[in-house]
């Protein structure tokens, strides 16, 4: 290609300056490409880098795939058989619930609702990093507050930007995710208080034992809570998510929100879900279990600082070695995945999901060996 024709292209193909310049964000791989990345079959893989629900689906959701015959047909745009099963699961009437292709997709709406141009959106990290990834291609600029040490928010900071900044949205997870930490009900009461909407990302709360705040939603303006089947339900890989509005909130994301969002696997897998709850809840006492097992016998390994988590995987800080080669050596060496960061806010940390008593099995008795082959 001459340079002329070079030219010529770069005025026809013209795309967004800033999305050029946009570092892609990072997700977790499948299992397949691991596998062939590592030379090991699929079976040979402990799968714990992506808080992902090792008992998988209920027999009801899986019975409901099976028996899918509709995937001819478009979905109810309005999920309404879905929505008014959820309108019993969290305790809010059906109008204040909205379905998405995951939480993801509700992210990415409620910033098109409220973000124009230049406006502002807090961010708490670390955190989940789709808020922040997500805000700038709705044009928006993110206002970044870094929790504490203990990863606990500090309000006191996250309220000076909020009033300097005039930012319209405030994003807080809780369970935190990459630290399980939860957030008070005092400090979501002083968020509350600010002049601007604060969206509750609960993805992970029915591992947490705390309350929910989807009831409240109806009666707070500016409270948005999202949740999640990816991980108490076992459907990450069908992406269904459901988000609780306010009236005059949800009033406009029907208007933006696109028509066939929820697909009808997920769909019928998520409601399937709700109606043979039993096996699904006794799935999650045994992931809280699996957590509480990791934290104990993770505190044990000296070159490991476990931190204290209410979700479905335990943060560990590495000392005295590095976090990427701990994480290679258990892929490579044990066919062991976990989630490695080496932010400035997680230097040499790995993120470790709660799987199977056999998982958890092989990854101590990894960790014990990796720790002696160092010492």
């Amino acid at each position: 290609m001459t340079g002329d024709s070079r030219a010529q292209t770069a005025q026809q193909v013209r795309i967004r300056p800033d999305i050029a310049a946009l570092a892609p964000y990072s997700p977790t791989a499948s299992l397949e490409v691991f596998a062939a990345q590592l030379g090991r079959p699929v079976s040979a893989l402990i799968k714990l880098d992506a808080n992902e629900n090792p008992y998988g689906p209920s027999p009801a959701a899986r019975a409901a795939l099976a028996a899918l015959d509709t995937t001819h047909i478009y979905p109810d745009p309005e999920a309404r058989a879905l929505r008014a099963l959820l309108s019993d699961y969290v305790g809010v009437d059906a109008a204040h619930i909205l379905a998405g292709a995951g939480a993801d997709e509700l992210i990415a709406l409620i910033l098109q609702l409220f973000v124009a141009p230049g406006d502002a959106v807090i961010s708490t990290p670390p955190t989940f990093a789709m808020y922040a990834f997500d805000t700038p291609l709705a044009h928006g600029r993110v206002i970044e507050i870094p929790r504490r040490d203990d990863f606990s928010l500090d309000v006191p900071a996250i309220e000076a930007a909020a009033l300097e900044s005039g930012a319209k949205l405030l994003f807080v997870c809780s369970p935190n995710n990459p630290d399980g930490s939860l957030i008070s009900p005092e400090t979501v009461e002083r968020l509350l208080a600010l002049p601007l909407v604060v969206v509750l990302d609960e993805a992970y709360i029915e591992f947490s034992g705390a309350e929910s705040l989807a009831r409240r939603v109806p009666d707070i303006p500016n409270l948005i809570v999202l949740r999640t089947f990816s991980k108490w339900a076992g459907l990450a890989g069908l992406r269904v998510g459901y988000g609780i509005f306010p009236a005059q909130i949800i009033a406009h994301l029907w208007k933006i929100k696109q028509p066939y969002n929820v697909n009808v696997a997920a769909d019928a897998a998520a409601r399937a879900s709700l109606m043979d709850l039993a096996p699904l809840q006794a799935n999650v006492r045994r992931l809280i279990t699996a957590r509480e097992r990791l934290e104990r016998e993770l505190a044990a390994i000296p070159w490991l600082r476990a931190y204290p988590s209410r979700a479905n995987f335990v943060l560990c800080r590495v000392l005295g070695r590095q976090a990427a080669e701990v994480r290679r050596r258990l892929a490579q060496e044990y066919g062991i995945l976990v989630r490695h960061y080496n932010t400035p806010l997680l230097r040499d940390c790995i993120r470790i999901s709660a799987g199977t008593p056999e998982q958890i099995d092989a990854l101590l008795a990894a960790l014990r060996e990796i720790g002696e082959s160092h010492a």
